[in-house]
């Protein structure tokens, strides 16, 4: 992955962090920073997954890798928001 691809997966991730956040229902009890994180995370994983099966050079809108990273995100919110739920300051 070169310099470029890794700051283009830190914005996607941004934006894949905040649709996850909207594909998980009900309220999620976590920051929004927390969020942006799990997105960055869910796009360098979801970018390894679709790389190992084949699907990241796609011509035009690579769909398949972002269905992965949207889904990724969207569990990785749903684990912390489950996790963090219990947690009461």
């Amino acid at each position: 992955m070169e310099i470029s691809g890794i700051f283009t997966a830190i914005i996607i991730g941004l934006i894949i962090g905040a649709l996850g956040r909207l594909v998980v229902p009900g309220k999620q009890n976590i920051p929004i920073w927390l969020t942006l994180v799990i997105g960055v995370v869910a796009a360098f994983i979801g970018t390894l997954i679709a790389s190992a099966v084949g699907v990241d050079e796609t011509p035009g809108i690579d769909w398949i890798e972002l269905i992965l990273q949207v889904g990724l995100a969207a569990a990785g919110v749903a684990v912390v928001a489950g996790v963090r739920g219990g947690r009461r300051r």
